[in-house]
């Protein structure tokens, strides 16, 4: 977060504090008790101010600590049973690589620090600060003033707008009394139940030991374990409910609500269980024979140092344009660089080549189609050119026509109209038989009368 963002955060904090904090005492409460001092109006005011004073004091706190940073130069001690965090993939100790060095157990790198901080919870942009190892104690104390301070605030102010019911009309609020009534709600209200929801979480995280980053970790643990990859692994830092309270605000339950520096140095911490090392996060056993990742030495390579086999360019089967813009075949595009010592130059058989005809530039046909249906590419994709149905319905019947001996037609002969005869070209008569001659040809034959087949006649 920028500096400024970070300082505005602050202040819009800081007037979500102070606002109620007066103006509930010096417009509300203090002309309700006839701006008199009084012993009744100092027991109702002195612990809402001390509550009030607590809680700016561990707001500022949590501002100016700092959360813990990893010594230069430190290293976890993999031979000591005290446990070390190891990381997923390699089972090895974790390091930073954004500040090249090993990560202490529960450490984490924060991108807005731009550093690892100890035992991180989170980054609030409320106090500009990470939330970590020396400071969670007083995040923790914030939250529960902010909660006890409202709550005292509410329950203030309510009571002097339930006193105002039956009395007589000069013991009701005036009109900027009211209106200051009102503001105090807007303005407590939602910072109750926002913060209120807040602290039931981190106070849970408190009870378990548990950071927010740790919760995310247990969660993926369990699914682990729910899928049956995993053995039941119990967390190692939750040491019973007690003892997580004093890890964190001290051993004295008197002083819990108190500003005090929390124990330890924040790079190891006491486990559940003392054998054997500890492994958290538990690692993914799919994971086992998975190599480390490493950066190929050329920006030709796939993977770890292998040439990508799917890697084929759009352009590397390229067909054969006929015309005056190309016509002679294209060879395919390597997908190795010239340079590249297993480049070989390409010798790909292509696309046959046909007779050039004035539309060659748009239409070709599809490759392995042996139909007669044409189609161009666009930039849209393919284009099919429309077909005459009745045109490829009379082609095939013509072809199952003229197929040798499929069909038997009989065509009579016209030289014989009737049977008495008829007059020759010398003006002589001749006598018929009676009978009518004719031969059977094949349905394919083609009569005079044009070029119709005989079988489709009516």
């Amino acid at each position: 977060m920028h500096p400024i963002l970070g300082r505005i955060a602050i202040g819009f904090v800081l007037l979500l504090i102070v606002f109620p904090v007066l103006t509930s005492q010096i417009f509300i409460i203090w002309p309700w008790y006839g701006r008199e001092l009084s012993v009744e109006l100092i027991t109702l005011l002195l612990p809402f101010n001390v509550l009030a004073a607590m809680l700016l004091w561990n707001y500022y706190l949590c501002i100016v600590t700092d959360p813990g940073r990893v010594p230069d130069g430190w290293k976890p001690d993999t031979q000591s049973g005290e446990g070390y965090e190891v990381k997923k993939l390699t089972g090895n100790p974790r390091y930073c690589r954004t500040c090249h060095q090993y990560k202490p157990p529960r450490s984490h790198h924060c991108r807005q620090c731009n550093r690892c901080v100890l035992r991180m919870d989170h980054h609030c942009p409320w106090v500009n600060n990470c939330i970590g190892h020396f400071n969670y104690g007083h995040f923790i104390r914030f939250l529960f003033f902010v909660d006890t301070t409202c709550s005292y605030h509410l329950a203030m102010v309510t009571y002097r707008v339930f006193t105002t019911i039956g009395r007589r009309y000069y013991d009701e609020p005036t009109g900027f009394e009211l209106i200051f009534i009102i503001l105090n709600y807007v303005f407590v209200v939602p910072v109750t139940l926002v913060v209120g929801g807040f602290s039931i979480f981190h106070v849970y995280g408190l009870l378990v030991n548990t950071t927010t980053i740790e919760g995310w970790e247990k969660d993926k643990a369990a699914t682990l374990r729910r899928h049956g990859k995993i053995e039941e692994v119990k967390f190692p830092y939750n040491l019973g409910v007690r003892r997580n309270i004093a890890s964190v605000l001290g051993s004295n339950p008197l002083l819990w609500c108190c500003p005090t520096v929390p124990h330890g140095t924040g790079l190891k911490y006491q486990l559940s269980a003392a054998d054997g090392h500890h492994e958290w996060p538990p690692r993914d056993p799919t994971l086992a024979n998975q190599q480390p990742f490493k950066l190929p030495d050329s920006p030709w390579t796939y993977e770890n140092g292998d040439v990508n086999p799917n890697l084929h360019p759009s352009s590397g089967t390229l067909r054969a344009v006929n015309g005056n813009r190309n016509k002679h075949q294209q060879s395919p595009v390597s997908t190795l660089p010239p340079y590249h010592p297993d480049y070989e130059d390409p010798a790909v058989e292509g696309y046959p080549s046909r007779p050039y005809s004035p539309d060659s530039d748009l239409e070709y046909s599809e490759e392995g189609y042996s139909g007669a249906v044409r189609i161009r590419r666009g930039s849209e994709g393919y284009e099919v050119r429309p077909i005459n149905r009745e045109e490829m319905f009379q082609e095939y019947v013509q072809s199952q026509i003229n197929e040798a001996g499929r069909y038997q037609v009989y065509e009579p002969q016209h030289e014989v109209e009737d049977d008495e005869g008829f007059e020759d070209e010398d003006g002589e008569f001749e006598e018929g038989d009676g009978e009518l001659s004719g031969e059977v040809r094949d349905a394919g034959t083609i009569s005079d009368d044009g070029n119709v087949p005989l079988a489709l006649r009516r």
